[in-house]
């Protein structure tokens, strides 16, 4: 059976010679050299992750983790904890009534819901891989063990890879959990080494004036909890969540079976960090999809060096930026294999597939 170890290290660099190929053919398009910009090099970056000139993004998905978390507890979000499990549901009903899903229906992209921890019993029509109904209280203690934090690691990994297997050809991640972007914020301050007044947020509709209390309570996780700001598996363990883990299982996984992965907004950037960690290959496979509002978005993008591709004010989560952000990659790709071509002042025209 296939270790996290092993799967981590059969993550590889991207493909040199494919991108290269990819270049010169870009460069030979009916255009001026760069005038397209981002969707130039994005086109490059896909070319190295399929390490292949050919590009093809027909079949997309946006995988959405969904759990519950300790933290709730303490005051640090108004939204009731119910609405994880009603949103999961929500994500079940004919093509889906959320956000993401009725963003993900434009964009012609799948979603696909998982339970890794609400706190109900498990929700017909949404995949359960349910660790607990909730994690711990990080305000007190470890949201969960560090064999617990492996197992779904690797678990959601094979996911990944099982619906690229599958035919899924770029993969999107998306969240719901009522707290979440408070794990979120103490691990952007740990890995980063931003204060908690730096990277904690309104999060869905928090009343300012009792942000302070919020802060606090990252503080005090962070204190309780002292984890490794070198560990990844050990940060999501103590100061992370189910869905956290989950998302950054999927990114691992993705890496792993040469897929894009398309990230969300600030809790797909804080899972970002700690893949990064876990295994810095992972990181030529991202793509940022857009500025979240949330207030630590950019020091965990800058902390990565990526630049997001849209800036929108957007800040639902549940994988509504990425679902956008796929038609970007679209874009690209149509760009690569639609344009005619320039070979020696010879006119050659595009293959219509």
């Amino acid at each position: 059976m296939q270790t996290l170890e092993q799967l981590t290290q059969s993550i590889q660099p991207l493909d040199q010679k494919a991108m290269q190929q990819a270049k010169t053919r870009i460069d030979g398009l009916l255009k001026p050299i760069g005038s397209l910009g981002r969707l130039e090099t994005l086109a490059v970056q896909m070319a190295g992750i399929y390490r292949s000139a050919t590009l093809k993004t027909s079949r997309k998905e946006i995988i959405v983790m969904a759990a519950d978390h300790g933290v709730f507890d303490e005051g640090i979000a108004v939204t009731p904890k119910e609405v994880t499990a009603i949103q999961a549901f929500n994500m079940t009903k004919g093509r889906g009534l959320t956000g993401v899903c009725a963003l993900a229906h434009a964009a012609g992209v799948d979603v696909n819901i998982v339970d890794v921890g609400i706190d109900c019993d498990p929700i017909p029509g949404v995949l359960n891989m349910k660790v607990a109904r909730g994690c711990a209280n990080i305000a007190k203690t470890a949201a969960m063990s560090r064999e617990q934090c492996e197992s779904l690691l690797l678990s959601t990994a094979k996911l990944a890879i099982s619906r690229v297997k599958d035919g899924i050809s770029v993969l999107g991640v998306g969240e719901l959990g009522i707290g979440n972007t408070t794990p979120a914020a103490a691990i952007v301050s740990v890995i980063t080494g931003a204060k908690p007044e730096q990277s904690v947020g309104l999060g869905a509709n928090y009343p300012s004036d009792k942000l302070h209390h919020k802060i606090a309570i990252v503080e005090q996780a962070i204190a309780v909890n002292q984890p490794d700001p070198d560990d990844g598996i050990e940060i999501l363990a103590k100061v992370g969540g189910f869905d956290l883990v989950g998302m950054t299982g999927i990114m691992l996984g993705g890496a792993a079976a040469g897929v894009p992965i398309v990230l969300d907004g600030f809790l797909s950037y804080a899972c970002a960090l700690v893949a990064c960690k876990i295994c810095p290959a992972v990181w030529h496979y991202l793509i940022p999809s857009h500025l979240s509002a949330e207030k630590g978005s950019q020091i965990a993008l800058a902390h990565m060096d990526l630049k997001p591709f849209l800036q929108l004010d957007m800040r639902l989560g549940e994988g509504s930026g990425a679902a956008i952000a796929m038609q970007i990659l679209d874009a690209a790709a149509s760009m690569y294999n639609r344009m005619g071509l320039l070979v020696d002042d010879n006119l050659v025209l595009p293959n219509p597939s």
